[in-house]
């Protein structure tokens, strides 16, 4: 094995050699890392349009990464979302005012009717004992004997009784006689020819009407005047009954 002479920096021969091949693989790798960069800066630069540089070569072209989406303002912003949010509040609001005022109406509803039914069954029940009474004359009635009188007196009472019931719940009795014909709570049987009261007014009541609320529970059918002078209006001024 020959002997291997240190040179004079102290490295052998062989060392220096593996060395110089260490360092000659890496220029040629640097060298390939250049050409590979050299080759893609060139195509990017072909890429590029003369137009985005100036006369100096510098380029003015926009960056591709730059955020070109335009700013809001956050004033504006907030802004326009309040008003959006006051907008929806004011018509949830009105909705739960209807719906309130609604749901009023309809409770209002059912407590007033809600005995409609039951009440327009019980008006035979009155009818009947109307009509009892009235089959008494007042010649039995001075004749008869104190216990006719007293169920009589009892028959009465509770007729008064069940009407007082009634209204207490909503349901009123009509008595229209004297009154202008109104067909939205009367109706009319006959014509009683009769020029001493003013034309269709009710002068005979035939059945009782009632009415529920604002409602007709029952119309009063009724005999109305023809042939009397006209009613006057309402709202018609009093004539003046001095002497002038």
């Amino acid at each position: 094995m020959a002997d291997e002479t240190n040179t004079p920096d102290g490295m052998s021969p062989s060392a220096r050699e593996r060395l110089r091949k260490a360092a000659d693989e890496l220029l040629k790798a640097d060298r390939k890392a250049n050409r590979r960069a050299a080759a893609g800066n060139a195509d990017d630069y072909a890429e590029l349009d003369p137009n985005e540089f100036d006369d100096e070569g510098n380029w003015i072209g926009e960056d591709p990464d730059m955020d070109t989406t335009p700013q809001i303002d956050p004033v504006e912003a907030l802004t326009a979302e309040n008003a959006d949010l006051k907008d929806r509040m004011l018509r949830l609001a009105a909705d739960m005012e209807n719906l309130r005022n609604r749901t009023k109406r309809e409770v209002a509803d059912a407590k007033s009717f809600a005995v409609a039914n039951f009440a327009r069954d019980m008006l035979a029940v009155s009818d009947n004992l109307r009509r009892a009474i009235e089959a008494v004359t007042e010649e039995k009635r001075d004749s008869g004997s104190d216990e006719f009188k007293s169920l009589l007196e009892g028959v009465e009472l509770t007729e008064k009784s069940m009407l007082g019931t009634m209204e207490r719940h909503g349901v009123k009795k009509l008595d229209p006689e004297g009154q202008k014909f109104d067909p939205n709570f009367h109706q009319a049987m006959f014509e009683v020819p009769n020029p001493e009261v003013p034309n269709n007014t009710v002068v005979q009541v035939v059945q009782s009407g009632y009415q529920i609320g604002e409602r007709v529970l029952r119309p009063a059918m009724v005999g109305v005047a023809k042939g009397g002078p006209k009613a006057p209006p309402a709202d018609a001024p009093a004539e003046d009954q001095s002497d002038s």
